[in-house]
Formats: C-alpha cells, structure tokens, sequence
C-alpha cells in the first residue's frame, strides 16, 4: 500500500523560511516522479514544483527561485524548502505521487504566512 506522510508545516512571517516533508511508503521511491501541490482556503489546488526519477526539477512560476524540491532517497522522503515566503503562499500543501498510473496524495500540511 502507497502511503505518503506530509509534515513540517506552520505558521511564519513574510519573508521568513519553511520547509516540509513527504516520507512514502510502499513504493520504491526513486522510481516514480513526485510533486508538491498547494491549495488556499476557496481555491483549486495549483501544482507547485515535481522531480522525476531522473532528478529533472521543475517549478511554478510563482516559486521560482524561492523553492527548492529535493529527494533524500535514503530516507525514502522528498522535501519543499521555501523561502521569502508571501502571504499568498498561504495554503494546505500536498505531496504527490504518480505509481503505475495511480495518483496517490498525502493528507496535506498547512503553512500560514502571516502578513
């Protein structure tokens, strides 16, 4: 069974720093592309930043050079650091995984950006 586990989430300033976790289980996590996805309160949720199997990084526009995406496949996990964070970063993050064409989500992590 695919079980993804976010954490990490909180409450910060603008321009303060935060980083969030996704520990998976019950795949073999370097294989398959992952992804961090955001919504805010009476929002869609907004992909935010993937990696693939082979370490290709990409981000939305709106995280560019504020976020960094990154595996630590020793501890089967992948993480989200985010920098000069803006209120409108506001949102419930998710993890997300894609194994053998089934989409798998975490239950989510707040992050709260005061302004």
């Amino acid at each position: 069974q695919v079980q993804l586990v976010e954490s990490g989430g909180g409450l910060v300033q603008s321009g303060g720093s935060l980083s969030v976790s996704c520990a998976a289980s019950g795949l073999a996590f370097s294989n398959y592309p992952m992804a961090w996805y955001r919504q805010a309160p009476g929002k869609e949720r907004e992909w935010v930043a993937g990696i693939t199997f082979g370490n290709f990084k990409n981000y939305a526009d709106s995280v560019k050079g504020r976020f960094t995406i990154y595996r630590e496949n020793a501890e089967n996990t992948v993480y989200l650091q985010m920098n000069s964070l803006k209120p409108e970063d506001t949102a419930v993050y998710y993890c997300y995984a894609q194994v053998r064409f089934n989409d798998y989500w975490g239950q989510g992590t707040q992050v709260t950006v005061s302004s």
